[in-house]
């Protein structure tokens, strides 16, 4: 419906021919490996920060530890949310991509027949670092990192506009913020409920050792007071 950027005096099509033109003087090989980046690598990436932050929370096992995990598995639906709700906004735009209205670009990936705005990969990676940041501040800054990073990627590779990567970023924080009270609402209680489980509170919270409980006593730890007391009088 709408073609955003259409010559090459449009400040987003400047940009696009700069940051493109970096892969046109760049070696073959570091072309291919920012090409697995964009296209895979990073995402990949995400999923494991994900992971990591969840058992770390999970070792961990503060009091908190329920709501902790409630806002990581926020986190991926967060994503998945928004890319659903992309689906009309790129059917209601219909930017084709820049390659199509634009010559001269080095397009690494092929294959691209959807449209352009918005970038789904800015998108998802952008949901999942403001969702992690909501739960923990360390994981979420390292993830916004990684999402700011595939950004440039998507422009490097010829792919997508710079505007297509600003629409996704501002499309998933909004996701990932607007709707985390009514998400952290249903979530929580839910994780409360698996941390009560016999046989899936392990997801929330780290089980103790077997034998290591409360009253237990450790091979070579002194005995309590109270016990040598009663074995002194006996």
């Amino acid at each position: 419906m709408a073609v955003l950027a259409e010559s090459g005096s449009n400040p987003d099509v400047d940009l696009l021919y700069d940051i493109n033109g970096l892969a046109k003087d760049a070696p073959h090989w570091f072309d291919r490996v920012m090409e697995f980046v964009g296209e895979y690598g990073l995402l990949l990436a995400m999923v494991l920060l994900v992971l990591w932050c969840w058992w770390s929370v999970r070792r961990r096992g503060a009091e908190d530890a329920a709501s902790s995990v409630a806002a990581l598995a926020w986190a991926p639906l967060a994503a998945g949310i928004a890319v659903l709700v992309n689906v009309p906004i790129r059917g209601f735009v219909e930017r084709p991509r820049p390659f199509v209205d634009h010559q001269g670009l080095d397009v690494l990936v092929s294959g691209k027949t959807d449209f352009s705005f918005v970038s789904d990969h800015a998108t998802i990676t952008m949901a999942l670092g403001v969702g992690l940041f909501v739960a923990n501040r360390r994981f979420g800054i390292a993830g916004i990192g990684l999402a700011l990073l595939e950004g440039f990627c998507r422009v490097y590779m010829g792919v997508h506009y710079p505007t297509d990567v600003v629409g996704g970023f501002a499309l998933g924080t909004a996701v990932a913020l607007l709707l985390s009270p009514p998400a952290m609402a249903l979530l929580t209680p839910l994780m409360r409920a698996v941390e009560r489980s016999s046989r899936a509170g392990w997801v929330v919270r780290r089980r103790p050792v077997s034998g290591a409980g409360e009253g237990a006593v450790l091979p070579g730890a002194r005995k309590p007071v109270e016990s040598e007391e009663r074995d002194l009088a006996a």
